[in-house]
């Protein structure tokens, strides 16, 4: 099964941070913020515009982006936790 996001959303899988410390400590989950980068892995057509135009999108699937800490819907497809997101709620481009 597979998602196909619709107008100007994204679908990212989330990237989590290491749960250890250079240190050697374990971060509990309770501890630990949430993520807030990710890879796209699925890329809508784009917002239609008032004269019927698609709007270019931003973003293309393999980018890996920065996007706002509680942005978009978490899915979970099998054993991976996926972001629905509005490209909007992205920051920026990790290059």
């Amino acid at each position: 099964m597979s998602i196909r996001p619709l107008g100007d959303k994204i679908v990212i899988k989330v990237i989590e941070d290491t749960e250890q410390t250079s240190g050697g400590i374990f971060i509990p989950d309770s501890a630990k913020e949430k993520p807030q980068k990710g890879e796209v892995i699925a890329v809508g057509p784009g917002k239609t515009l008032d004269d019927g135009k698609k709007e270019e999108m931003e973003v293309k699937v393999g980018d890996k982006v920065l996007f706002a800490k509680y942005a978009g819907t978490d899915v979970k497809m099998g054993e991976e936790m996926l972001k629905i997101m509005s490209v909007k709620d992205v920051l920026g481009v990790l290059e």
